[in-house]
């Protein structure tokens, strides 16, 4: 039985599994001897992307909060659930530590401490944070952001402005990799859609509508398309007849390597991928995801447009308008060196690689 042990909970999205398994494997490094395990939600994207990880994992359901008698039943019975398997893992441990990462997961098991007496920490990545970070944050030992202007959300916590944690492959990237196992052209530059994990139907829509226009430059450009695994055979299809060379992915686990030999990305402006971008070195053009409420990825970009690095294209309701403002962005950038180049070098203005290590440190600091 380890001394330390280190409970991550939360999930839903690859935007919280992401930071929470940064800082993991930099606590392996540092302490090889700790028990880390994660409490996840049961969304496939969770499993998916912690399988490979080689840490523990618990899928847990997760329910949104609502007021609707049949849901709200659902979710009470969900917690009780979730609060039992959580106390249960703390009982295995002497000295446990947990780290809620966001999402509805981390609710019962950042509660479950509290009612245990294990102080518990959060790491909130998004500029404007979740219903849940808000209101574990109440009763957090500290709260980690990657900017400095969510201190605002939190101004009865200790909060560290650490940046977002990046996973082990961010230190060093190797763009060769994904270029020789893709069978990418070395002599052609790329151009990079995403939409992060999951895919972005209307970021595909958006470039596939665009096809024309990129076969101008199929001598000097080639594409490489994440598409998301339900999106990948209508992506493919729509690439069908074009001219300038593309490679149509579902899923991309080595996005370090991707991102590394990409000359432009363009994508979602979630918190994650807007360190990625500027970790990399690669200038973006950011179609922010538009029905948030607080529009947390305009704000998420912005920090990017402010030093330089990247451009906003507003994922417009009007697919013809979508394209047109994206096209206007695309085609100087496709054309202009030297902007690439000046975006390029911005991006380390924004970038905070040691996030994770900085992290890392101050938790095994508490333990």
């Amino acid at each position: 039985m380890s001394s330390k042990a280190f409970i991550f909970a939360g999930g839903g999205t690859g935007g919280h599994i992401y930071p929470g398994l940064a800082v993991a494997e930099k606590l392996r490094q540092l302490a090889p001897e700790a028990n880390i395990h994660f409490f996840c939600s049961d969304r496939p994207i969770d499993s998916q992307i912690l399988t490979g990880s080689g840490f523990a994992f618990t899928p847990l359901p997760a329910k949104a909060f609502s007021l609707h008698p049949k849901r709200l039943w659902e979710l009470l019975r969900s917690l009780r659930a979730n609060c039992s398997a959580a106390k249960e893992k703390f009982g295995e441990y002497k000295n446990a530590q947990v780290i809620g990462i966001g999402g509805f997961v981390a609710v019962p098991v950042c509660w479950s401490a509290k009612r245990a007496g294990i102080g518990y920490s959060l790491i909130n990545v998004d500029i404007v944070p979740g219903k849940a970070n808000k209101l574990l944050s109440r009763w957090a030992k500290r709260v980690f952001v990657q900017f400095e202007d969510t201190r605002e959300y939190f101004k009865k916590s200790d909060v560290v402005a650490a940046g977002c944690p990046l996973r082990e492959q961010f230190q060093n990237p190797m763009p060769q990799r994904v270029i020789e196992t893709l069978g990418l052209d070395a002599d052609k530059k790329i151009l990079l859609i995403t939409g992060a994990s999951s895919g972005a139907v209307r970021v595909n829509e958006a470039i596939l509508g665009l096809k024309t226009q990129l076969d101008d430059f199929a001598e000097g450009w080639q594409v490489v398309h994440l598409a998301g695994k339900r999106n990948f055979e209508a992506v493919k299809a729509g690439w069908e007849g074009a001219k300038i060379e593309v490679r149509v992915l579902d899923y991309w686990d080595e996005m370090a390597d991707l991102l590394s030999a990409a000359d432009i990305v363009i994508g979602r402006s979630g918190a994650v991928s807007v360190s990625e971008y500027a970790t990399c070195g690669v200038p973006s053009i950011c179609m922010p995801y538009p029905y948030h409420k607080d529009r947390h990825q305009y704000r998420n970009a912005g920090k990017l447009v402010d030093v330089g690095a990247a451009v906003i294209v507003d994922d417009l309701a009007d697919q013809q308008d979508r394209q047109e403002w994206l096209w206007e962005e695309l085609s100087i950038l496709l054309k202009d060196n030297d902007l690439r180049n000046e975006m390029k070098d911005n991006c380390r203005l924004a970038a905070k690689p040691d996030a994770a290590a900085r992290i890392a440190q101050m938790l095994l600091t508490d333990a």
